[in-house]
């Protein structure tokens, strides 16, 4: 007879996940842990939404956590840094003057000004 050990993680009465070791099943019970503080502070914020969409969105950026805080530190997504300079190589091939005004400098400039 085989003996298997099975750790589950279990919200108010519901067995949400299974796994097979505790160290994943603690690092899935904290993700829900941040998705409900996530959950409780989009609800007190200005966009009003459904409490389904609330839910779905605080467990998207608790599982997205890491991006999340990169994003938060840095002010750029993710792999942004590899993509700039290959997309200013590019532009420059072919530059012709534009009057547009780049959104993110802009925003830099006023701050600085």
């Amino acid at each position: 007879m085989a003996v298997e050990v099975k750790y589950v993680v279990i919200r108010e009465g519901e067995e949400k996940m299974s796994f097979a070791s505790k160290k994943e099943a603690d690092a899935y019970d904290k993700m829900l842990d941040l998705a409900e503080v996530l959950g409780d502070w989009l609800g007190s914020g200005p966009v009003a939404l459904e409490d389904e969409m609330r839910d779905q969105m605080a467990l998207w950026l608790a599982e997205q956590k890491d991006a999340l805080s990169g994003i938060l530190k840095s002010g750029k997504l993710p792999g942004a840094e590899a993509e700039e300079p290959a997309a200013a190589a590019a532009s420059d091939d072919d530059a012709e003057p534009i009057d547009a005004v780049d959104i993110k400098s802009a925003q830099k400039r006023a701050k600085v000004a």
